[in-house]
């Protein structure tokens, strides 16, 4: 587990309270738990708000709550999941050292008003923060009564902390055009604030190119099988629940936000989504940045990830602020200026570079991070001139394939086929009693070869214990 001011650096950089980011680490080592168990990790599909921000893209807004789909109905039981989720503690705390009460493990079983079973779960836990008092829980949201209609896919778990395993956390989840789909459905149903930030930064998010017609096809069965039309345009125009939306965009939004954009910017944006969806128009290429400064690594991208750069400057707020449209208060050289950041970029001898315009004329200009004296997101929005490049998440590789899973409503008992594993050989995974570096085996071996330690020095350890069994 890491320790107390890891998060707190964390804290700093994204200008978030750190119980914030406490419960987003520990959230990655739920993810974790959940795709290596030998039956939750099959049939548990995960979606919504959080699979973007843990899958997806990082410069999103911090989510509470972890939502899956499962394709074995069975598994919402409640005596099941207490079972299930006592061995997914015991896996994380021999894995991480977090500590998660069995007996604060609690799934509440209910009937949804179209009659299926769904499951309320709270997973409380002992992190970093060792706060006093009732300890933190993490909300889990179960459901077997949804049509998966694309192939689900498996992801790499965005956990930027120290004790990322080298081999990195994966979970199956959505694809990227399954979760537009749902959000554009979730928000023609319920029109809640988290739904149109959602929807809005789907679309405009540059890294990724969806499939529009995936997007639609699977929208179409998603309110064919919710019994509810396609959700249009004109319907948002003039609607009746837009005062209490923008009433609550900041009750609901703020806490999970470094800066809140405002309203207007994400309603305003809607025609445009829509525009796109029905293929009335395409979304905007923008130019790149013209990089004038001498001595770029053109070779080099910002990493996908959220880290604490250490540079005292908080770069993952500027970050935050270009890919929400955010224009950002720059001290440099003793002044001020807001600025629309565009890009970062590295030279060759290892300075980093903050590419952006001066909000007011649109001039290009180049900061060196290093003497940088402070920035601040604003609530000021900005239309893009170029392209926002602040991260190396790139395109899908490929449209998703197409398929339709059978809804537990139905009489039909086959399940979806799940993506292929990559071997059907267990892994048998030791940790050494030394300095805890874990090893991977093939066979069930605890000696170790000489080694290092995490922190590049000679380990005296020889033997290790068994943690888990990986398939």
């Amino acid at each position: 587990m890491i320790d107390k001011q890891e998060v707190i650096a964390f804290s700093r950089e994204l200008g978030l309270a750190p119980n914030v980011v406490e419960k987003d680490y520990i959230l990655g080592w739920l993810l974790a738990g959940i795709g290596q168990h030998p039956e939750l990790g099959r049939s548990w599909i995960f979606k919504g708000g959080t699979c973007l921000k843990k899958c997806f893209f990082e410069t999103y807004r911090f989510s509470e709550d972890l939502d899956f789909t499962i394709t074995d109905p069975n598994q919402l039981n409640r005596e099941f999941l207490i079972k299930a989720f006592a061995e997914v503690a015991e896996w994380i705390y021999e894995a991480a050292g977090i500590e998660i009460p069995k007996e604060l493990l609690r799934f509440d079983v209910y009937q949804t008003p179209r009659g299926s079973i769904s499951v309320e779960g709270r997973i409380g836990f002992r992190g970093p923060m060792q706060m006093g008092g009732d300890l933190p829980r993490v909300k889990l949201d179960l459901t077997a009564d949804e049509v998966l209609v694309l192939e689900p896919v498996t992801r790499k778990v965005h956990h930027p902390y120290s004790d990322n395993p080298p081999e990195g956390m994966e979970i199956q989840c959505y694809s990227f055009e399954e979760v537009f789909a749902e959000k554009m459905r979730a928000l023609k149903e319920r029109l809640r604030p988290r739904d149109l930030y959602d929807v809005v930064h789907l679309y405009r998010h540059d890294n990724f190119r969806p499939d529009r017609q995936a997007v639609m096809d699977t929208l179409n069965e998603k309110c064919a099988f919710k019994g509810i039309p396609i959700p249009t345009i004109e319907e948002f125009n003039n609607h009746p629940g837009r005062a209490e939306l923008e009433a609550e965009w900041e009750n609901m939004l703020k806490h999970q936000l470094p800066a809140l954009p405002p309203f207007e910017q994400f309603w305003n944006e809607l025609p445009a989504v829509f525009k796109w969806s029905e293929g009335e128009a395409e979304k905007l290429e923008r130019p790149a940045f013209p990089l004038s400064a001498p001595g770029l690594d053109r070779a080099w991208q910002a990493p996908a990830m959220v880290q604490p750069w250490g540079s005292g400057v908080p770069l993952e707020i500027i970050r935050f602020a270009a890919a929400n449209r955010l224009c950002v208060n720059l001290r440099y050289d003793g002044s001020s200026r807001v600025i629309e950041p565009y890009s970062l970029r590295r030279t060759r001898e290892g300075h980093l570079i903050l590419h952006a315009t001066r909000h007011n004329t649109g001039e290009a200009r180049s900061y060196r991070v290093d003497r940088i004296q402070g920035a601040e997101a604003t609530t000021e929005a900005f239309t893009p001139r170029y392209a926002i490049e602040f991260t190396a998440g790139g395109p899908l590789s490929a449209p998703p394939t197409r398929r339709i899973a059978i809804a537990p409503r139905s009489s039909a008992k086959r399940r979806p086929r799940l993506a292929k594993r990559s071997s059907s050989r267990p892994t048998y995974v030791y940790k050494c009693s030394s300095c805890r570096k874990r090893f991977h085996r093939k066979r069930h071996d605890s000696k170790l070869k000489p080694h290092k330690d995490k922190r590049g020095y000679p380990c005296s350890g020889r033997t290790g214990y068994f943690i888990t069994t990986k398939y």
